[in-house]
């Protein structure tokens, strides 16, 4: 556990620190199409820097936003709040998660925040309808092994960092498109050329690279995830109901979208939803391992 938490802080360090490197070129690319002057590097620094930290400091505040999710209550989710006052005991997590709620049919459940002191754990209306208290039991077990393994950090982290590279790519190539650089006199310097060059190809690549690496972080650790779970429940079988019921809703999650789509602990995109059409095996773009993999390996625990 020690060695997946030491790992994942220092996966979460790298990740910040590419972010401020292909932001500052971004930038300082977009500082030079639009003329902005010999002082672009460090707005591009100034900007990156700001960018990053805001990212990290309120990933769980912004994921929330983007989630219209809300405080559960005692009175309305005391099942809720049940459970995870009996995981605490053997999950061994220094401060309670703060408990929200999304309201939306599909059963599915997220953590955030970006360490254990500032964790969230968030389900759906449609979790906390659907499932009994064993299964439910399972997945915020699932949520908190999230939590103690720093998991919630690293996607917290690369879901901001890549949904924030994508709009700036976004809204950036469209102004460029409609001419706003056209105009913009020829930089001689070979130095600056350099860097404008390289600021285009992140421009261009960095939202590929960014859903790519966020996918695959994400479909390494819901295995490791899924075995501390039954470590903390002692009920395997809790957890691989939950993921059936999971996997049969055809549900479509409204307030999920492909930055934060990684951090649930199923795909909150329902496709080929039909019996007997589901796939069996992750792509390279899945987001998670296929459910079919997931209680397999569950099975196997021993």
């Amino acid at each position: 556990m020690f060695e997946n938490q030491r790992k994942n802080k220092i996966e979460s360090g790298v990740i910040i620190s590419i972010f401020i490197v292909v932001i500052t070129l971004i930038v300082y690319y977009i500082c030079h199409a639009f003329k902005i002057g010999e002082f672009s590097i460090v707005i591009a620094m100034i900007f990156s820097i700001g960018a990053a930290w805001a990212s990290y400091y309120n990933s769980d505040k912004i994921v929330l936003k983007m989630s219209k999710a809300r405080p559960a209550t005692k009175e309305e989710d005391l099942k809720l709040v049940n459970i995870l006052d009996a995981l605490m005991v053997s999950a061994g997590l220094p401060n309670k998660p703060r408990l929200y709620v999304v309201d939306d049919p599909q059963p599915n459940a997220f953590a955030t925040g970006r360490n254990p002191q500032n964790a969230v754990i968030c389900v759906t209306t449609g979790l906390l309808q659907k499932l009994d208290y064993y299964e439910l039991e399972g997945v915020i077990a699932h949520e908190m092994s999230h939590i103690r393994n720093y998991d919630i950090r690293l996607s917290a982290v690369v879901s901001v960092m890549v949904g924030f590279i994508v709009m700036l790519s976004d809204m950036v190539s469209r102004a460029l498109f409609w001419g706003a650089g056209r105009d913009r006199d020829n930089d001689n310097d070979s130095g600056n050329g350099i860097l404008m060059l390289i600021g285009l190809i992140c421009l261009i690549l960095s939202p590929i690279f960014g859903s790519l690496m966020q996918l695959a972080l994400s479909r390494k650790r819901e295995f490791l995830a899924d075995a501390t779970a039954v470590e903390l429940t002692r009920n395997p079988e809790g957890l691989i109901s939950a993921l059936q019921k999971l996997e049969a809703d055809d549900n479509q999650l409204e307030t999920a979208n492909s930055a934060t789509a990684n951090m649930y602990i199923v795909n909150p995109f329902k496709k080929n939803t039909k019996e007997g059409n589901r796939k069996k095996t992750s792509s390279l773009w899945s987001t998670h391992p296929s459910t079919e993999d997931r209680i397999e390996a569950l099975r196997n625990i021993h």
